[in-house]
């Protein structure tokens, strides 16, 4: 990342866009309608994408709950099992991990690099590398616990601290929401890691980190989308300031 683009980036950390009206849908898919998967028509137009529940048609995609029961409760999630209702009539039971919530924390330096913590993961039996992250305590707000998260686990403080988007982990199964935010004008205060918690912290270049996710040296879900979104924003900010200029020269 250029120093323009991490600039750029800086300026328009606390700035975000969302998506007031859902986009027109063109897409074709199976309603049903008594049990029966029926085809749906096309709209007039093509390829605009929907968010979830917002298009008429995934009403009959909805499960019914006709029970659900916690089998097993633990320090980080519980576990549901619960007996739906298909679309088709049909029954069916599904085991859901039930998850807090947690936060992760793509942290940009003032001279483009992204604070990563290396850490050992028992389920992987291996260290990973992965931007900073932590589950939110009960009653916490997500950016306060990304400011959180960030001092413990790095001992940066983010001057300015922005919204970048949302993950869900695996909806096949669990609920967990991870919230990605943007830190930038980071002072250094000292990590405040939790007992059980052994970290090193490095500052790596965004696109060093990038290019290690496209090569698939990164497999962390919240680290591939953080640095992913960081590397298109920047790209989008430069665009937008080339595209400015550009208008200005011709007036």
């Amino acid at each position: 990342m250029s120093q323009d683009e991490n600039q750029m980036l800086d300026e328009q950390v606390a700035t975000s866009s969302v998506v007031e009206e859902p986009f027109e849908s063109g897409a074709t898919g199976a309603e049903y309608e008594d049990g029966q998967a029926v085809e749906a028509d096309a709209g007039e137009e093509e390829g605009h994408l929907v968010p979830g529940d917002e298009d008429e048609r995934d009403a009959g995609l909805h499960e019914e709950i006709l029970s659900q029961e916690t089998v097993w409760r633990g320090k980080i999630f519980d576990i549901e099992t619960i007996e739906v209702k298909l679309p088709n009539g049909h029954c069916s039971r599904r085991d859901v991990v039930r998850h807090c919530g947690a936060v992760a924390v793509v942290a940009l330096t003032e001279n483009g690099k992204i604070a990563v913590v290396r850490q050992y993961r028992t389920a992987l039996d291996r260290v990973t590398v992965e931007i900073p992250a932590g589950k939110m305590d009960p009653g916490e707000e997500p950016l306060e616990s990304a400011k959180r998260e960030l001092k413990e686990e790095t001992g940066f403080v983010a001057g300015k601290i922005a919204y970048l988007t949302a993950i869900a982990t695996s909806g096949g199964f669990t609920d967990e929401l991870i919230h990605i935010f943007l830190a930038t004008q980071l002072s250094f205060e000292g990590a405040e890691p939790d007992e059980d918690e052994f970290l090193n912290v490095d500052l790596v270049d965004v696109q060093e980190l990038v290019d290690a996710v496209l090569d698939g040296k990164i497999e962390d879900a919240k680290t591939v989308v953080g640095a992913l979104a960081c590397d298109v924003m920047a790209h989008r900010l430069a665009a937008d300031a080339f595209a400015a200029e550009d208008d200005a020269g011709e007036e």
